[in-house]
């Protein structure tokens, strides 16, 4: 008789004796580490390997672009800039260097002065005592003074943005009569008449300077200004043109604008404001203002 019991597989069948469970150990046995490691890092080495081949090359860093500004958005932005500037110095307001010393002490050389340009628009006019900013061509120079080619263009590109000084052509004085006027002044006197009233010029007119160092008697036609420099005898005026065909009057017409206003030096900051002196001669009556319209 045999010492072997026969041995009932799990589901109740008898097993041949010395018959073993090769199914259920194998099923309860660890894997060994190798089989794990591989199965992990298989699959994780394609994952990174696929990842990197997804990324984007890199850029040099000289020819990487930087987000927001770059010259050519700078480029268009300062055209407009300027674009703006030149419309606003064409119609409104327009900065203008102030080249030499005949307006002195109320401008001096280098002064950039601010010139409305709507000041005698939608029925203003001139008035006596204001300071002017005009074109002087067939009044105080024939035909102008412009100079050709590049350099002539940057002159003027400089005068019209106030970075440069007045065009050949292009003068300030100050406003001492208007249409209808009579200026008149003998060598000697304290003070030139306006209408036969005395004008007193102390508030403007250069230290030790006397009215003019020449006598005149002028009468204003319709539509033009006679117009002094503050600085009587360091300027060249409406005094140094009576003989010309334009008589040294100044068409309405040319006047670019009104000086309002010395922006720089910072220190010269002051407004330009309009004499009490020319209040007596409005106060007389006469032509006045009114007759400086054309």
């Amino acid at each position: 008789m045999s010492t072997h019991e026969p041995i009932a597989d799990r589901d109740g069948d008898l097993a041949p004796p010395g018959a073993r469970e090769p199914a259920r150990s194998a099923a309860v046995s660890e894997p060994d580490s190798e089989s794990i490691a591989g199965s992990v890092t298989e699959p994780v080495s394609e994952s990174v390997t696929e990842g990197a081949a997804e990324q984007p090359e890199q850029v040099p860093e000289g020819e990487q672009s930087e987000p927001g500004w770059d010259w050519r958005f700078a480029a268009k932005l300062l055209a407009v800039c300027v674009g703006v500037l030149m419309l606003v110095n064409a119609f409104v307001a327009q900065p203008f260097s102030v080249p030499s010393a005949s307006m002195e002490n109320a401008l001096r050389p280098g002064d950039r002065l601010l010139v409305d340009k709507l000041a005698y628009q939608f029925g203003g006019t001139v008035r006596r005592g204001d300071v002017v900013v005009f074109d002087g061509t067939d009044s105080f120079v024939p035909g102008g003074d412009n100079q050709p080619g590049i350099g002539g263009a940057l002159r003027k590109l400089g005068a019209t943005l106030g970075v440069g000084p007045f065009d050949g052509s292009i003068f300030v004085k100050r406003v001492i009569g208007v249409g209808g006027d009579r200026v008149t002044y003998r060598v000697g006197d304290q003070h030139l008449t306006v209408n036969g009233v005395p004008l007193a010029e102390s508030d403007y007119l250069f230290p030790g300077d006397a009215p003019s160092t020449v006598g005149f008697d002028v009468q204003v036609p319709p539509g033009e200004l006679f117009v002094l420099g503050d600085h009587r005898s360091d300027s060249r005026d409406s005094r140094d043109h009576l003989g010309d065909p334009g008589g040294g009057f100044v068409p309405v017409r040319k006047v670019i604008g009104r000086a309002d206003l010395v922006l720089f030096p910072l220190g010269r900051w002051h407004g330009l404001d309009r004499p009490a002196g020319f209040a007596a001669v409005a106060a007389a009556g006469g032509t006045g203002a009114h007759g400086a319209q054309g």
